[in-house]
């Protein structure tokens, strides 16, 4: 795949092994282009769920459940309401503009329902919640009937709302969305690659590490993790934020594999398969529960230890408020 942007990636397909593999977005031959905006069923408001990926998942969904439904998207709305409480809009994250025209072959995208058809709706707009990972049939059945009649349609909370297997036309378009059209706007993919040349001037080759060992994270997982009373109340306070999350066993967790690993554990991980204290390692995390303390066994078995804070410095500052903007700094550096 071929990035866009100032930097040219690596272009697998022309690997000396590339005939081995094929692409896996591009449009079947018998997928039918775009209905125009004009003639679609409506207009599908998508509010999306959680961190940076999360909701890029629920972005990819939204674009497909769009194209089942036979409607025109607006832009989705990120989440200003979670653990994170980030202000940014799609705009300030991805490349709007992009986005829209890379997929206008697929379906028919809007910045926002023109004000002339608000103006004309005898209602708000209809609101509702789909169960989790539902079938295209159910979006068919229950969600298209309220859209010809409303003509638009909110669907909220949309997180892991469409089923895994859909047909192969469908996944492509999924691989189009994700692959392909969610590009990060210009000033994040600039800083994120200012952040690659300065690691590969260090070392050409580094590591790239999410810990997951950040407070929600940890809560979410119901472990413990040796912390004492102190442990158990902060963490048990964040996870009342999940009103359904069941009543778990710390050490059961553990004994199936449940439990994120301690940045310690990683560090041992990645000594166990080879990596020596000379290896050039990028930490990409949020807020890391315990802090210096709790990262203090990583550095000491890789000293070359680089954080986005420790390699942008006041570069940084402008977006440190907003957490999913700080996670695609992240993947830029992770992806390379």
């Amino acid at each position: 795949m071929q990035s866009r942007g100032d930097h040219a990636r690596i272009d697998i397909w022309k690997s000396k092994y590339s005939n081995f593999y094929y692409g896996c977005s591009t449009r079947g031959p018998h997928f039918a282009p775009a209905v125009h905006e004009q003639f679609s069923n409506g207009y599908l408001l998508i509010a999306t769920s959680g961190g940076l990926n999360q909701q890029r998942t629920g972005i990819t969904d939204a674009v497909v459940v769009a194209r089942i439904l036979n409607a025109t998207l607006v832009v989705p709305e990120l989440d200003h309401h979670s653990y994170w409480k980030d202000e940014s809009d799609f705009f300030n994250i991805f490349d709007v503009d992009w986005f829209i025209s890379y997929l206008a072959k697929d379906v028919p995208i809007v910045k926002k329902v023109p004000e002339k058809f608000m103006r004309s709706m005898e209602k708000p707009p209809y609101t509702m919640r789909v169960p989790r990972k539902s079938e295209p049939d159910y979006y068919i059945e229950q969600v298209l009937p309220i859209l010809l009649r409303r003509r638009v349609v909110q669907l909220t909370k949309f997180d892991y709302r469409l089923a895994n297997d859909l047909d192969e036309d469908l996944q492509k378009l999924r691989c189009r969305v994700n692959y392909h059209a969610l590009t990060f706007a210009k000033p994040i993919r600039n800083l994120g690659q200012r952040l690659v040349t300065r690691m590969r001037k260090m070392n050409k080759r580094f590591i790239a590490v999410h810990l997951r060992f950040e407070p929600d994270m940890l809560a979410f997982s119901g472990c413990y993790f040796g912390g004492g009373d102190k442990e158990r109340h902060e963490l048990g306070e964040i996870r009342k934020r999940w009103e359904t999350l069941p009543e778990s066993s710390p050490n059961e967790e553990w004994m199936r594999g449940k439990c994120p690993l301690t940045p310690h554990e990683v560090g041992l991980l990645q000594r166990a398969l080879g990596f020596n204290n000379n290896t050039h390692l990028y930490v990409a995390s949020g807020e890391i529960y315990g802090g210096e303390e709790t990262l203090g066994p990583l550095i000491e078995l890789f000293p070359n230890f680089y954080t986005k804070e420790m390699l942008a410095g006041e570069e940084l500052k402008s977006l440190l408020p907003f957490s999913s903007r700080l996670a695609a700094i992240d993947y830029i550096v992770c992806d390379e």
